[in-house]
């Protein structure tokens, strides 16, 4: 399925309205919060979840801690 949204000014910035079709099949609604993940097919729209988000934090925070491990684990 493909749907077009056009970009549209929203006060000082710029935004997307999304379809009530595309809003019920992510399970969200107004005020909740999406990710959008850089994957190799292209851009992936998500409903935001506080528990996957606070995993990569701790990912993101062991790798900064242990990036010459793996750096050195990589080769």
């Amino acid at each position: 399925m493909a749907n077009a949204v056009k970009i549209t000014t929203i006060g000082n910035s710029v935004g997307i309205v999304l379809p009530k079709e595309i809003l019920a099949k992510l399970n969200v609604e107004k005020g909740d919060s999406l990710y959008f993940l850089d994957t190799p097919d292209g851009i992936k729209l998500t409903a935001y979840d506080q528990n996957f988000a606070d995993e990569m934090e701790s990912a993101r925070r062991i790798m900064r801690k242990n990036r010459d491990v793996l750096r050195k684990l990589a080769e």
